[in-house]
């Protein structure tokens, strides 16, 4: 199994990029493939419909996308909504690459909750074709919820983050039995 993990924010040390980065060693830790697109270091122009000779960062992410049995999409909630730049590198992406995958969102808010940007988000997965697993992530409060090694400080946190993750591989394994993700 491949997985794609894009990490939407363009902030050093963002809550959504350390939680990406956690569930990315649960994965690990399972013998699962991962890519990781972490978009504060592979900068993507401004997405054009213009202009398709695209930047080589926009197509290696289109190309990891491609390839990836499932998707894992965190962003920051800025303004009740997912960040620009993950709605940018979103922007590149056509159905045919996403559909079919299934997708786990994952959200951080400096308040208690990112409910409304994992809605907006499982929006477009919907709009590019793709599965939405039936849970999400979302962890409020920042960077305060994370320790050093990037674990959930919460118990409780941390014992849901590793349920929805089950869910997710769950549903890749099913989708990838029945052909309809990427092999």
């Amino acid at each position: 199994m491949k997985m794609t993990l894009i990490a939407g924010s363009n902030r050093a040390d963002a809550a959504s990029t350390i939680l990406l980065r956690y569930i990315e060693s649960l994965l690990k830790a399972r013998q699962i493939t991962v890519s990781f697109v972490d978009l504060r270091e592979q900068q993507l122009p401004l997405f054009s419909p213009d202009n398709w000779d695209f930047h080589p960062n926009a197509q290696r992410m289109i190309q990891q996308v491609a390839e990836a049995d499932g998707l894992i999409l965190a962003t920051p909630e800025y303004h009740g909504s997912i960040s620009g730049v993950l709605k940018n590198a979103l922007d590149y992406l056509s159905p045919e690459r996403v559909s079919g995958k299934p997708v786990l969102s994952v959200s951080a808010a400096g308040g208690p909750v990112g409910v409304s940007s994992l809605s907006h988000l499982q929006t477009i997965v919907r709009n590019l074709h793709g599965v939405n697993c039936s849970e999400w992530i979302s962890v409020g409060y920042g960077s305060n919820a994370f320790g050093p090694d990037g674990a959930p400080l919460d118990a409780g946190l941390k014992e849901r983050v590793g349920g929805a993750v089950e869910n997710f591989l769950d549903l890749t394994r099913m989708l990838t039995a029945r052909g309809v993700a990427a092999n």
